[in-house]
């Protein structure tokens, strides 16, 4: 399940009024750009990390609720798409598709057929958020559309924990969401429907993490959803049965995470987990998601955490503070990097921090911080296909270059950030408002 977004930049720092910005009649949009489906790299950390991963993905819900058994499809597996879609989520599944044949050697493939074992169905997003108020998108068992869903709700149905083998799934997405959005959705949700049920917030290279940080799926999941299709597995298994089975499994399929080191994480407490879901809902005061999202960061201190939860904590707290407390944001924002910067593996994380940072660079009148800060967060950006963060850290970067004087080249890239700015944010309207935000920040005489 797709956690809504926060707001994605600081825009609401400006001190300044919203310029009029680009004339929306006299701007011209190139055609809308997106990314060709490839890996944003291969898994990197030792198996034993990983077979831990493995067991409380497979074997845990969201909720913390145990899974009795291991259950799957059974291959060859279909694929449904159902109802009007954008021109961009066909060519968005048929991606996923293939890197799910070739990198978890999933036999997968689409079909018209009524009894396909997934069915992908858009849903107008107030629709869609009446069941499920703080998702973008869910997956659901044993049912085949939203008439279904529906009707079953509150029953044993759509229980997963009653599943002995997966039979048909249903996946359900926000038809009117930005086509990013979308894929992002489409990416988790088939991981979900054919795989790990549950999010752990320490994983720092998955989609299997409800950080909202990865938009794709990730060489590591791939890798678990592979050691899920393994031939040695079969449905109705205990956990033990399938922890005595997997190092050889890892070994055999990853035999490059067959080394010494690597970390046996602590579990993370509800406590945090309820702290953060409290403080990511849109359903909440803001005054009580601040305060939910400052309990988070002082669990983790608490608990001497590093990393992603740390980095994590921090960022929904910055985030939280833009427009009630510039300087506690810009705080929490640099905290989050230094434990983001602790680690390649979150150098995507690194990014999302960028976007922020630039905005206070951009505001305080200096464009060389902002233009070493966004050349280093634009090929994580286009390496991890996040249209949307690519494009904005491309037009603050266009801003700042104007500010040195350089206008040409800032003009030529904010020009190329549109194409992926309609594939990340949707709606032509949606990124002038971008531009015109990101312009406002400018100071209005900068400095000398």
């Amino acid at each position: 399940m797709r956690w809504l977004a926060l707001a994605a930049v600081a825009l609401s720092t400006a001190c300044t009024p919203v310029p009029d910005g680009p004339d929306p009649i006299r701007l011209t949009f190139p055609e809308m750009r997106s990314f060709a489906a490839t890996s944003p790299g291969p898994s990197t950390r030792p198996n034993s990390e990983i077979a831990l991963d493995f067991m409380d993905l497979a074997f845990r819900m969201e909720s913390g609720r145990q899974l009795p058994t291991f259950t799957r499809f059974e291959e060859p597996i279909t694929v449904r798409l159902v109802g009007p879609v954008g021109p961009s989520v066909p060519q968005d599944l048929a991606g996923v598709l293939d890197r799910l044949r070739k990198e978890a050697r999933i036999d997968i493939r689409m079909t018209d057929a009524e009894d396909a074992n997934i069915i992908i169905e858009p849903v107008p997003t107030r629709t869609l958020q009446r069941v499920a108020p703080n998702a973008a998108c869910f997956v659901v068992p044993r049912v085949g559309s939203w008439r279904e869903l529906r009707a079953a709700r509150g029953t044993a149905t759509i229980d997963w924990a009653t599943l002995q083998r997966r039979d048909r799934a249903a996946i359900f997405l926000p038809a009117d969401a930005a086509p990013q959005e979308i894929r992002d959705c489409l990416h988790e949700e088939l991981a979900q429907a054919l795989g790990p049920l549950n999010d752990l917030y320490r994983l720092p290279d998955s989609i299997f993490n409800d950080d909202n940080i990865h938009a794709v799926l990730t060489g590591f999941d791939m890798l678990i959803l592979r050691a899920y299709y393994a031939p040695e597995l079969q449905n109705g298994m205990t956990e033990r049965q399938v922890a005595e089975r997997l190092p050889r499994i890892l070994a055999r399929i990853n035999p490059r995470g067959e080394r010494r080191g690597g970390q046996i994480p602590s579990g993370t407490s509800r406590a945090w987990i309820d702290s953060i879901e409290t403080a990511l809902s849109g359903g909440n005061s803001d005054i009580r998601r601040r305060r939910a999202a400052l309990r988070a960061v002082s669990i983790g201190q608490q608990l001497g955490w590093t990393g992603p939860r740390e980095g994590f904590a921090n960022y929904a707290y910055g985030r939280l503070q833009l427009g009630n407390d510039s300087t506690l944001a810009l705080g929490a924002f640099n905290t989050a990097g230094r434990a983001y910067r602790q680690s390649a593996v979150t150098n995507i994380h690194s990014a999302h921090i960028s976007v922020q940072l630039a905005a206070f660079t951009l505001i305080s009148g200096d464009p060389d911080a902002t233009i070493a800060i966004t050349d280093e967060a634009i090929p994580v950006a286009r390496r991890h296909q996040n249209a949307a963060l690519l494009s904005l850290l491309m037009m603050f970067k266009a801003e700042a270059l104007d500010m040195k004087g350089d206008t040409e080249a800032g003009m030529t890239l904010r020009l190329d950030s549109l194409g992926w700015a309609q594939y990340g944010f949707g709606s032509r309207d949606e990124v002038i408002d971008r531009l015109n935000e990101i312009a406002s920040l400018v100071p209005q005489t900068p400095p000398s």
